[in-house]
């Protein structure tokens, strides 16, 4: 079974094309011209142990909230299109990573019905001019888009590169336990009969 997607969108505002494959865990590239978030997608698909290739380009002349939203909106689609019809998958995920100072628990359930819950505050706005409040722009499109309830809860730390990296990390690790095969679940983990 091959678990990869491709998503192309392209809009008068942005132009992004995104791979991913949930099984294969080299070859990731991501260049989406804005250095902190390629940063923090490379920590993603590492700590996701996945592939995933990015090429983008926005109207960040005018500011990053629109490149961000998109690649969150085509994460989604990526991640959904890759999983199917869920056969098999443990559904959900949680982590709980340290980054120095910083701690952040993530805990997600692929369960069709998507909800962002969000508590994170940040110490300033910007890192080398990336506004951090995008951050949670990015999670509403791909929780929006994947179908995945997603709960982000920040618990302490003040430094805001690592408050946004262990953020991506669990966020890297709980996807990671969720959509791990288990071959202990026939068809889907719902007593319904799908996801």
């Amino acid at each position: 079974m091959s678990r990869k997607a491709k998503i192309i969108r392209k809009t008068t505002e942005t132009d992004i094309n995104l791979e991913i494959d949930l099984d294969k865990t080299a070859g990731s590239k991501i260049d989406t011209t804005i250095p902190f978030f390629n940063h923090m997608l490379e920590l993603f698909a590492r700590h996701g142990f996945l592939k995933l290739v990015i090429k983008s380009k926005g109207d960040t002349h005018i500011d990053d909230h629109h490149l961000i939203e998109d690649l969150g909106i085509c994460l989604g689609q990526a991640v959904a299109k890759a999983l199917g019809k869920k056969t098999g998958i443990n559904r959900y995920g949680s982590a709980c990573i340290p980054m120095d100072e910083c701690l952040c628990r993530v805990d997600m359930d692929i369960s069709g019905r998507p909800y962002l819950i969000y508590n994170v505050k940040y110490g300033r706005r910007k890192i080398s001019g990336f506004d951090q409040t995008l951050v949670k722009e990015f999670f509403k499109a791909f929780t929006d888009h994947s179908g995945i309830t997603l709960h982000i809860n920040f618990l302490y730390g003040d430094n805001g590169h690592h408050i946004i990296e262990t953020i991506f990390k669990s966020f890297a690790r709980a996807l990671r336990d969720a959509v791990t095969l288990n071959q202990n679940i026939e068809g889907v983990l719902s007593t319904k009969g799908s996801l």
